[in-house]
């Protein structure tokens, strides 16, 4: 392609034939190197960012990017929708009602179970990622930064231990 460029064959290929000798092609080639390494910089640039516009929001980009940078051999990052559990009511302070759930005389009553605040409410998170606890305490700044660059605005996220 026209981006693959030679640029130490080019450097010789455009020096006179008289002037070949290895003194003068060393010389060459050294000039020529910082710009062989700004194209080499430049490669892996344009690499990097036909990578991000392959990948996009969805669910399947998000969890394979990660997976990529962060868990290549075993994948084990997964990305579920959050559950929103219905709200019990149990009573205020007010009520001055004892510290105890459930109807412990009632036997269809199962054990009622409390959960965050962020289980119930609908506006709180969109979806979970979840990271097995050794890549998460290296990289939690740099997962949240790929799951901030490639999610939508409007979408909220929790990291949970997996």
């Amino acid at each position: 392609m026209w981006y693959n460029i030679n640029i130490k064959k080019l450097a010789i290929l455009h020096l006179p034939t008289v002037l070949r000798k290895a003194r003068e092609i060393k010389f060459l080639l050294s000039l020529v190197k910082p710009l062989s390494r700004i194209h080499y910089d430049w490669l892996l640039l344009r690499n990097e960012n036909i990578y991000k516009l392959n990948h996009n929001s969805q669910v399947c980009y998000l969890r394979k990017t990660l997976n990529d940078r962060f868990d290549p051999v075993e994948r084990r990052i997964l990305i579920s929708d959050s559950q929103i559990y219905k709200q019990n009511y149990i009573y205020t302070e007010g009520e001055n009602k004892p510290y105890k759930l459930g109807n412990s005389s009632s036997t269809d009553c199962g054990p009622m179970y409390l959960r965050q605040a962020s289980d119930y409410n609908l506006t709180s998170i969109n979806f979970v990622v979840k990271v097995p606890n050794e890549l998460l305490i290296d990289n939690i700044n740099k997962i949240k930064a790929i799951i901030d660059y490639y999610k939508l605005a409007n979408k909220k996220y929790k990291i949970e231990k997996l």
